[in-house]
């Protein structure tokens, strides 16, 4: 596994009032959930990198209403009728 260390004013954690490991599971969550929505990674990929299961990510998803699917209407009357 890789680390990556950033370097992180102390302010912020107590504007968003977590703590150094809440603050880094946060944005790994806040990472792969971004990355998803912009159809970088897939549903699977997102959770891994989130540190999470796939159910778990999907309820974050709900919680950050971001759609689960992210196949348009159009691509979905495409696959239903065969093209």
């Amino acid at each position: 596994m890789m680390t990556i260390t950033l370097e992180i004013d102390p302010s912020a954690f107590s504007a968003l009032r977590l703590s150094p490991a809440e603050f880094a599971q946060e944005m790994r969550i806040a990472a792969a959930v971004q990355w998803y929505a912009q159809g970088v990674v897939s549903q699977g990929k997102a959770a891994e990198l989130a540190g999470l299961t796939r159910a778990d990510f999907l309820g974050e998803l709900y919680r950050r209403q971001v759609p689960a699917c992210q196949v348009t209407v159009e691509e979905m009357v495409d696959e239903i009728r065969g093209a």
